[in-house]
């Protein structure tokens, strides 16, 4: 019997670090498996998703961009969150070739914040930065978890159906980003018992992308800093979020948190994760 194989498809790709992620605890846990990247053009993806579907061992693949939208006419059927959100970044062949999309990205975000969220808060806010994909996970992820959102993009009308679409009927708010760089002399009220969190859902900050400009006179006091970006590790967002005391989180724990997701459903056990450290410090070398 042939070694399960998994891909990471999208163009480019080069950049990914999931293989690295997955063969290390494939390796941890001694199974027979490879997980390797497959650049795929646009013009490439049904021919490739035809030709794997058939292929002995294959057992699925991740989806980056462009693809987590454009993959969906050629699946058989979408798990509900990929289906709210109109996005597949995991696909998992059944036994009979049939394809099956998930997104674990919001599972991956929600992640760290668990143990947080089984706590009793009087009330959540969160303040989401970007209107990308990621961002939709998170708007997602967070309303489902009783929190009001402030989401704010360049296009604050974007921002805006983007809140009436995953998260309706809620008391959201869309502004613009430059609202957030500016400083404010707002007196927040009391936030005892309530959680806050503030997330930069954007690549701003990102290696070779514009810093995001973000002024920490916008977040209450003990507000959660959460920044998606993988590189670099330690963002401006991040510092200046230390520097003013909140505490952080930095985008490893969600990729990650995905990552272990898609990796039970393609290998069919969980992920060691007793080993994170040891994996952390492999992705930050």
């Amino acid at each position: 019997m042939s070694a399960t194989q998994v891909h990471v498809i999208g163009d480019p790709i080069a950049q990914s670090k999931s293989p690295l992620i997955h063969n290390f605890w494939l390796e941890k846990l001694g199974l027979e498996g490879e997980y390797s990247s497959e650049q795929v053009t646009i013009e490439e993806l049904a021919s490739y998703i035809e030709r794997q579907r058939s292929t002995s061992g294959w057992a699925g693949c991740n989806v980056t961009m462009p693809h987590k939208q454009a993959v969906l006419p050629f699946l058989d059927q979408v798990d509900p969150v990929a289906a709210r959100l109109s996005a597949v970044n995991t696909i998992v062949r059944g036994a009979n070739g049939e394809l099956t999309g998930f997104n674990t990205d919001v599972g991956g975000f929600l992640e760290p914040l668990n143990a947080i969220l089984k706590a009793r808060h009087l009330f959540r806010m969160a303040r989401i930065l970007g209107t990308g994909g990621a961002a939709r996970a998170i708007i997602a992820g967070l309303a489902d978890h009783g929190f009001t959102l402030v989401v704010a993009g360049r296009n604050p009308d974007k921002a805006r159906a983007m809140l009436d679409e995953l998260a309706p009927g809620g008391e959201h708010h869309a502004v613009h980003l430059s609202h957030f760089a500016r400083p404010t002399d707002f007196v927040f009220d009391d936030r005892e018992g309530c959680l806050d969190l503030v997330i930069n859902a954007s690549p701003l900050g990102m290696t070779d992308k514009p810093p995001l400009e973000f002024d920490w006179s916008h977040a209450p006091p003990g507000s959660i800093a959460y920044d998606i970006v993988t590189s670099p590790l330690e963002t401006s967002f991040l510092k200046g979020a230390a520097r003013a005391g909140h505490p952080v989180i930095g985008g490893l724990s969600m990729l990650i948190g995905q990552a272990a997701i898609a990796f039970e459903k393609f290998f069919g056990v969980s992920a060691p994760r007793d080993c994170d450290s040891e994996l952390m410090e492999l992705l930050t070398r």
